[in-house]
Parts: C-alpha cells; sequence; structure tokens
C-alpha cells in the first residue's frame, strides 16, 4: 500500500477521514491481532526471505531438522587403498580412494565385479569328439579355435567371424557351434528327457531359416519408397478382399443353417406321411403345406441344376445333411405327392429311400436316380393328361400307340425295373 501511495504522491497516513486512512487502520489492526510466528526449524534468515509465504514443495518435518545423524558420530576419511576384483583372474592389484571410518575400510570383492558375466561355454574331450563330433566340413583345430574364440569373446559371432580363419560366414559358426554343444549336452544326459528343457535342447539353431530371414529382411531394408507404397496397397487390397470372403462366408453359412432346419423339418414330415399311407392319398390330409415356389424344370434338370440353382453345396460335407438338402430342393419343386411316388417306386425298384452309407457320391447318385424317376413319372402322367384329354373329346377317337420313349402307364414298374 505504501508504493501505491508514493507512486500516486499521496502522504502515507493517506487523508484525514479517507478511505486510505480507514483501510490503513484495519491492516494496522488486522496485523496487530494476528501477529505471524516463524516454525521451528526455519532460521531467521531463511524466512525473512520467504516473507512466511508457505513454501511449493514440501519440507523436512521440524523433527527431522534436530535429529542428528548416526554418521556424524563417526570419523569420516578417504584413503588412498589397494584392491583386487574376483572378475579378473590374473589377481591384478589396482588402488582407488575409498572412504573409511574411524580408519576402518570396508570389506568384501569389488563393488562392481557383480556386473561381470560371463558365458558358460560346454567344452569336450578327445574321446567325445573322435566319437560324437567328426565333421568332414569341420577339422579338429578349426573347432578347438572356435570354441576358443567363442570363450573368450562371449559368444559375440560377428566378432569371431572377423577374426577365425579360414573365413566362414556367422550362419555357418553358429551352426557348429550350437550342433556340438547339443550334442556334447545330450550325449552326458542319462536320458533325453533329463535335458529336454534345456535351451539348446529346446531350441534347436535352423541354419537355412536363419539364412532365409537374413534374405527376407535384407530385400525389404533395400526396397524402394514406390516399392513399399505398392506392397502397402497390395496388403490393403489383400485385407479388403478377406474381409469379404469374411462377410460371405459368415452369410452362406446362415444361410446353410436356416436351409438345414427347414430340410430336416420336411424329412420329419416325410416320414410321417410314409408311415401313414392311407392318409397320403388325399391332398387335404397333408399336415403342412409345402412351399412351391420352385419350378419343375428345375426338379427335371438333374443334379448340376439343384447344385447351382438350389441352395450352395456346404464347403464341409455332413452326411445325411447334404442328401436332406437336395432332397428338400426336388420336394420345393415338385410337390410331397409327386416325391411320395418317387419314394414307391425307389421302393419297388429295390432301392432304399435313403441310402444307407450316405457319402457325397452314393448321395448324387442316389439324387441323379431320384431325378430320372422323377421325370419318368411327369412323363407318364403327361400321356395320361393327353390319352384323358382326346378321349374327352371324342369318345371314339383312336388313340395313337406312344413313342418308343415313352412307356406305357400299365408298364410303369417294367420300365423302371430295366
Amino acid at each position: 500500500m505504501a508504493d501505491a501511495k508514493d507512486i500516486l504522491g499521496l502522504p502515507k497516513g493517506g487523508l484525514p477521514g479517507g478511505p486510505l486512512a480507514a483501510a490503513d487502520k484495519r491492516s494496522s489492526r488486522t496485523l496487530k491481532e494476528a501477529p505471524t510466528k516463524k516454525p521451528d526449524g526455519v532460521s531467521r534468515e531463511v524466512y525473512a526471505l520467504t516473507g512466511g509465504v508457505p513454501p511449493l514443495m514440501p519440507t523436512l518435518e521440524p523433527s527431522a531438522l534436530k535429529r542428528r545423524n548416526v554418521s556424524q558420530s563417526k570419523k569420516v576419511s578417504w584413503r588412498w587403498l589397494p584392491f583386487t576384483t574376483s572378475a579378473r583372474t590374473d589377481n591384478l592389484q589396482l588402488y582407488h580412494w575409498v572412504r573409511t571410518e574411524d580408519g576402518v575400510a570396508p570389506l568384501g570383492d569389488y563393488a562392481f565385479a557383480k556386473y561381470n558375466k560371463t558365458v558358460e561355454i560346454i567344452r569336450y574331450t578327445d574321446e567325445e569328439y573322435t566319437k560324437y563330433l567328426m565333421d568332414p566340413n569341420w577339422t579338429r583345430q578349426e573347432t578347438d579355435e572356435l570354441f576358443d574364440l567363442c570363450e573368450q569373446f562371449d559368444l559375440r559371432f560377428i566378432i569371431i567371424a572377423d577374426r577365425i580363419a579360414p573365413h566362414r560366414s556367422v550362419e555357418e559358426l553358429k551352426n557348429r557351434y550350437y550342433s556340438v554343444a547339443k550334442t556334447i549336452v545330450l550325449a552326458r544326459a542319462a536320458t533325453p528327457e533329463d535335458v529336454a528343457d534345456h535351451t539348446l535342447v529346446k531350441d534347436t539353431y535352423n541354419m537355412q531359416y536363419e539364412v532365409e530371414r537374413k534374405r527376407a529382411l535384407g530385400i525389404m531394408l533395400s526396397q524402394s519408397r514406390q516399392q513399399e507404397r505398392e506392397d502397402a496397397e497390395v496388403l490393403a487390397e489383400a485385407r479388403r478382399i478377406m474381409e469379404a470372403r469374411l462377410i460371405t462366408k459368415v452369410e452362406d453359412e446362415a444361410e446353410l443353417a436356416a436351409t438345414l432346419a427347414t430340410s430336416s423339418a420336411v424329412m420329419d414330415e416325410m416320414e410321417k406321411i410314409s408311415q401313414t399311407p392311407a392318409q397320403a392319398s388325399s391332398p387335404s390330409s397333408l399336415p403342412v403345406t409345402l412351399p412351391t415356389s420352385m419350378s419343375a424344370s428345375m426338379a427335371m434338370s438333374g443334379l448340376v441344376g439343384i447344385a447351382s440353382n438350389g441352395p450352395r453345396t456346404p464347403r464341409v460335407y455332413l452326411r445325411g445333411a447334404c442328401l436332406a438338402q437336395m432332397i428338400h430342393s426336388t420336394v420345393t419343386a415338385a410337390g410331397a405327392r409327386t416325391i411320395k411316388r418317387v419314394d414307391q417306386a425307389l421302393e419297388e425298384l429295390g432301392v432304399r429311400v435313403k441310402p444307407k452309407v450316405p457319402t457325397q457320391t452314393v448321395c448324387a447318385q442316389h439324387m441323379e436316380l431320384r431325378n430320372e424317376v422323377l421325370t419318368l413319372l411327369n412323363l407318364q402322367k403327361q400321356w395320361k393328361e393327353t390319352e384323358v384329354s382326346v378321349l374327352h373329346d371324342n369318345p371314339y377317337a383312336d388313340i395313337p400307340p406312344p413313342t418308343p420313349n415313352t412307356p406305357k402307364v400299365s408298364s410303369s414298374v417294367n420300365a423302371m425295373r430295366h
């Protein structure tokens, strides 16, 4: 407030009776009524710099500031002392500065020796090499040199490939080392099951796969931007085709499930009709009304027509289901009475209404026979209708003899037998 008064050129006390004077009185009264107290553990200088404003970050508790560290009671010094490390096998003695308390140096191994990690290399004897490890592509000297370098460089085969002579590829070095190590592990085990979980036995190195992987990776890394865009477009198109095929497959499966459900219901009704032949003589006695949306020409067009125009043939063939689907297509086109006549004709011919072994080939032949019998019955029906119409017009007319390919009504059973 005093700074603002200085800027405005007003007296610090304010005008007598003015609002600023009243504000100054209220503020001075407030400060007198609520004096601030310096917190414990904070020096006077720090408190004066902060002005009593609470810090942004939490500070230590006052009790922690008064607590004395235990280590302060000991005399701490630094000494130049020798040391050895277990990471080296030559007992090399070096020197470093060590923090000591009351003149006592810390005991134990070098602190950084725990980071010295080495790979356990499997070694072989002369007898094991002669018995298990002979290879025409590798000599004993080359194999020994490979294992020495593997132990020296911790299986860093890229470095080993630069130092071994004669020059061999990294894949050849890996294949030789891992095959020898796996052979030794299996040879030293009592049974193969004892080392089945060993890394060298469980994860066998595949040299051919590694070569192909690196070759494919090299091709991928050497592609240009245009080739990458083309590959991305091909993958996107393939993904689109797969999604479209998946949608079509789901729709086909739903359609097939509905067709099979209808077919099973129709087959049940046909069995009921076959069990009661007396009731099947009149159309009004049928328990259900079958659909007649399909034309009769489709029923007489054979198995090919049914397969192309009827319900889709399932990709996985189910015994009985495909036959029921085919029969349902024929029933839908020709009607239940006509199919009943076909069943009776098949029984007269000594053919089972349902094949005993309903494989795909047997069902195809069965449906072909059904279509031929259906065609024969339709021709007989047409001939009978023609004869009745002629006799109705002229009772004394001479009925022309049937064609050689059209059997008489009375000889239908003999024709079907032949």
